[in-house]
């Protein structure tokens, strides 16, 4: 017996998706929960009938025939949804892309054509399967027919319909045009329900019937009925389904055609669905052709270099001990000059090329500007080689920083999750040939197969990427402009900076641990007094035993759990009136610092060195900001004296002085200058203090008479309403009334109109665009910006507004980076960068150059960016950190 025909209500899937499953979105805010329910159900049913022909079958837009006879049929129905809209393109594409037979015909529903074409199967005795969740189609189920519900996993046969309905499927019309249907306003008789419809049927068999004993029913739905007389075949007719409908295509041609996976990977990777993007990518990888080859002698690597020297750009991937790169070890090199073709040299014990002899083979290679190097994460490569005294010249791409610029909130910018995204390609992880965990091993201790496939194909991705990545981004200009402009260049100084490092007084920071010590010991002891009794300090469930059962301290905020909480906003408010959350709060902050920092930064100083190197992040922070890691620089307290003393340990050797230049409140100017408040550019550009003009403005006094807790009053609205924070919030932060806080955010909107209108302007191009950019181009895509969730949408709302500001002012010191370095190159000073914190940048000179590089600084820092308003540059000179403040 010949597998049966499968037709799909693909419209009765669509609405059951969209409304069954949760709201999905792509990192772009594409809404996809309708396109993955669907079509989840489709593969469902292909795997559950393997073999079967499967039909998808979709209503056509615009009215049908029943308006035609019935101008109020479905007149109840609400529009649809645009959300689901926008998705009824993907899945059509995604069906036909999987080789179905799609049918959508003008004038008719999917019904009819359903009904049409289970007709001509019955006829022909060939078995129909309908996948539906529409009960009018009951009506079509007989000897070849069947009905199954994939959301129930149901199966409905003649039998099944008379459990469910208490009528045959030859009365289904008949039942469906007494009892109406309120959904496709089909009118049937008022007050008859299916309880009432199946008596009738079952006692006068047809409609028909029925109406020719309507005087016999007694009653008030006796009198509904003989009312509804009129009406009842026009109900009926609505209700049928046609089964003679005109096709553009007979049943022997509904057969599949090959799947499109190429095109379906890719449309799979837009939408983001990383099961069925895995899944094709495994295929794909699997059908790849590869020559990975292992290089094991000299002559070898002589010869691969020799030839990769006439190409025109190389991967290349180091296989390493571990991140850190001024510690790790090289276990290997992948190498790469070809898609699918790359190379392995396998170093160090057991193996025939040693390190030394390695990167003498390939110095040459390195040093020259042809062919360009390829990578990911090329920052990492060129710092590892360039402690082993071998310059990389010719940068050229990086996968990692084309995939952060194209979408900065896509993904972790990893090998594997980009070869799959863009390549359809499931990369070897790591731990597929390592382990995990403690047992994880080296890769010198992994199989030679395993480790030559998995550097190689490393280095293949790499450049498969660079080459894949740079259209994307040539095709939008800002996006490449970013990348070429800012981040590849910036990688070479970052690279500078990292390798440099910063100088450490670790006695110093030895000394600072020993007194935190102290006080810590001091300050338990005091807890100890006032709470009766010993406890730890850092602990929650005792602290919260101390506070609120034994002190009876007042209860001001609860956790998710119940508990009364002893987070710090509420230990700061605590603070205020009783002495041991104070007490708490000042334990925390030493404690931290000392683990974090004084304790920890001297074990962080590279031997031979004598210097701290941290490892600057480009393609982490959303907004374009650089993170700094092992040890994070960028998070030491400055409010504080402990914190401030900690900054007193990074130094000057002899001879030299610090240089700290930052950017004078760089986000409120951003903020005049893509406002552009005349308010705003007026008080930048006279070089006012810009919180106490807007006190002035605020509390309506003049100039000279702003109070200092007005200034700080208007300094908490300056940056709040830049980040976005509410009435409420200011509350908290001015300890004021909410009331009084929505008075100071109503005076200066009114003092700022140009404030407002950029919010307003911002949050309407966000929620059309899904996006917004930065002055230089730079963009951060917002998914929830349309989200139905109020919290969601609100928080992405002031993500839209504070972007701008945050991601313009992380370019402009990246672009003060690159023109400080090359100006530095240039001139040949005994100067060189060392940190860049925030709006920061630190650099060590020789006091001989002191002043020169000082204004060169701040000229180059206040030239990174043509604002509206002034970019000032506050250039610090010191022996230490601190003091160049």
């Amino acid at each position: 017996m010949s597998e049966p025909l499968i037709l799909v209500d693909g419209s009765s899937y669509l609405f059951r998706a969209f409304h069954a499953l949760p709201q999905l979105e792509s990192s772009k805010g594409f809404p996809t929960g309708a396109v993955k329910g669907v079509i989840a159900m489709i593969r469902k049913l292909m795997d559950d009938y393997a073999g079967s022909a499967v039909t998808v079958v979709f209503d056509a837009k615009g009215k049908s025939f029943r308006n035609e006879i019935f101008a109020e049929y479905k007149a109840n129905r609400t529009s649809m949804p645009s959300d689901l809209r926008k998705q009824i393109e993907p899945i059509h594409a995604i069906i036909g892309l999987m080789g179905l037979p799609l049918l959508i015909v003008d004038g008719v529903e999917a019904d009819d054509v359903i009904g049409t074409l289970a007709n001509a199967a019955k006829i022909a005795k060939r078995d129909v399967v309908i996948s539906t969740g529409d009960k009018d189609m009951a009506q079509l189920v007989g000897d070849h027919v069947t009905l199954i519900n994939t959301m129930t996993d149901t199966v409905m046969d003649a039998t099944g319909v008379v459990d469910k309905f208490g009528v045959r499927p030859d009365q289904i019309i008949d039942y469906l045009a007494l009892i109406g249907d309120t959904s496709d306003n089909i009118p049937g008789v008022p007050k008859v329900g299916p309880k009432t419809a199946v008596k009738w049927l079952a006692q006068y068999e047809t409609i028909d019937g029925v109406v020719a004993n309507a005087d016999a029913i007694k009653g008030k739905v006796g009198e509904n009925l003989r009312a509804a007389l009129d009406q009842l075949p026009l109900s009926k007719t609505l209700a049928t389904i046609r089964l003679d409908v005109e096709l553009p295509l007979g049943l022997d041609e509904l057969v599949p055609a090959p799947a499109d996976e190429t095109a379906l990977l890719e449309i799979y990777t837009e939408l983001e669905f990383k099961p069925w993007v895995e899944e094709l990518a495994g295929a794909a990888s699997a059908a790849a052709p590869t020559d990975y080859i292992a290089i094991r002698d000299r002559d070898g690597l002589d010869r691969f270099v020799q030839t990769a020297m006439g190409e025109e750009e190389v991967a290349i991937a180091l296989m390493t001990s571990d991140s850190d790169y001024m510690r790790c070890d090289i276990y290997g090199i992948g190498l790469c000059t070809t898609p699918g073709h790359a190379a392995f040299v396998p170093i160090g014990e057991g193996h025939v090329i040693d390190l030394a002899a390695a990167l003498e083979a390939m110095r040459h290679l390195l040093g020259s500007e042809s062919p360009r190097k390829v990578g990911h994460d090329l920052k990492f490569t060129i710092n590892v080689l360039r402690r082993l005294g071998v310059p990389v010249a010719g940068i050229g791409d990086d996968s990692m920083l084309a995939s952060y610029v194209l979408n900065s909130v896509a993904s972790k910018h990893q090998l594997d999750d980009l070869a799959m995204k863009y390549l359809g390609r499931s990369a070897t992880k790591f731990e597929d040939i390592a382990g995990k965990g403690a047992k994880q091993l080296t890769l010198d201790l992994v199989e030679d197969e395993k480790a030559l496939h998995y550097a190689a194909e490393y280095a293949d991705l790499s450049l498969q990427l660079s080459r894949e990545l740079g259209p994307r981004l040539s095709a939008e200009q800002s996006l490449g402009s970013v990348y070429r402009d800012i981040e590849i260049p910036l990688l070479e100084v970052l690279s500078r900076v990292e390798g440099h490092g910063v100088l450490l007084d670790v006695d110093q920071l030895n000394q600072q641990s020993k007194e935190i010590a102290e006080r810590l010991a001091t300050l338990e002891a005091e807890a100890y007094e006032l709470a009766g009794e010993t406890f730890n300090l850092g602990s929650t469930k005792q602290l919260q035993h101390i506070f609120f059962d034994k002190l009876e301290l007042p209860v001001l905020k609860k956790t998710p759990k119940g508990q009364p909480s002893t987070a710090e906003p509420v230990l700061q408010e605590l603070a205020l009136d009783f002495p041991l959350p104070a007490i708490i709060m000042e334990h925390r902050g030493l404690a931290k610092l000392k683990s974090t920092y004084t304790d920890h930064l001297p074990l962080e100083v590279v031997p031979s060195t004598g210097r701290v190197h941290t490892t600057y992040h480009q393609a982490v922070a959303a907004t374009g900001r650089l993170s700094s890691a092992d040890p994070n620089l960028q998070n030491i307290p400055i409010r504080t004296d402990e914190g401030r003393r900690v900054r007193k340990a990074f130094v000057a050797p002899p001879g030299c002085k610090l240089i700290a230049a930052d950017y004078s409140q760089i986000e409120l100017r951003i903020m005049a200058h893509l406002s552009r408040d005349e308010g705003l550019l007026t008080a930048f550009a006279q070089g006012l203090d810009i919180h106490r003009a807007t006190a002035a403005e605020v509390f309506g006094v003049a100039l000279e008479d702003v109070k200092d807790v007005q200034r700080r009053s208007s300094k908490a609205i300056n940056f709040g309403l830049i980040y976005g924070m509410s009435a409420f919030g200011l509350a908290r932060q001015l300890s004021i009334g909410r009331a009084d806080a929505q008075d100071y955010i109503d005076t200066y909107f009114e003092r700022y109109p140009g404030v407002r209108r950029y919010m307003d302007e911002t949050r309407e191009r966000a929620a059309r665009d899904g996006f917004v950019e930065t002055l230089f181009g730079r963009r951060l895509y917002l998914p929830d910006i349309k989200a139905s969730n109020f919290m969601r949408r609100q928080g992405a709302e002031r993500q839209a507004i504070n972007a701008p500001m945050q991601g313009s002012a992380a370019d402009i010191i990246k672009r003060a980076m690159i023109a400080v370095d090359q100006w530095l190159t240039v001139n040949n000073v005994a100067a060189k960068m060392i940190m860049q914190v925030h709006d920061e940048l630190v650099l060590e000179v020789a006091d001989a150059d002191v002043e020169q590089v000082k204004e060169a600084v701040g000229d180059l820092m206040s030239g990174a960016a043509d604002l509206a308003v002034p970019l000032v540059v506050e250039p610090g000179v010191g022996e230490s950190w601190d003091s160049a403040h």
